[in-house]
């Protein structure tokens, strides 16, 4: 079995910066793409960046130059840093990744269960 376990999210000014992390664990053979959406009250789930096994990082258009996605392969974990944060980054995040399980053989994809992170005006 595998599961994504995200870090504590929370509140935060405008303007400041937070770090998500998210640690895959379970049965693992191997781990894809990794990257973090987010869900706005009211909104559907989008995208906010995802990176590649070998750290190559795509980000959506709203936090190009704000955040910054990483991933520490060795502890099967990605981050997301959160700089100048606006109110509209209010949302749900959650984690993504593609992993090749000892089970499954195959990839599949697996969702944390989420974290709030909310950016006061």
């Amino acid at each position: 079995q595998v599961q994504l376990v995200e870090s504590w999210g929370g509140l935060v000014q405008a303007g400041g910066s937070l770090t998500l992390s998210c640690a895959a664990s379970g049965t693992i053979l191997r781990i894809n793409v990794m990257g973090w959406f987010r869900q706005a009250p009211g909104k559907q789930r989008e995208l906010v960046a995802t990176i590649t096994t070998g750290g190559s990082p795509n980000y959506a258009d709203s936090v190009k130059g704000r955040f910054t996605i990483s991933r520490d392969n060795a502890k099967n974990t990605v981050y997301l840093q959160m700089n100048s944060l606006k109110p509209e980054d209010t949302a749900v995040y959650y984690c993504n990744a593609d992993i090749v399980s000892f089970v499954a053989y195959a990839g599949m994809n697996y969702w944390g269960k989420g974290t709030l992170v909310t950016v006061s005006s």
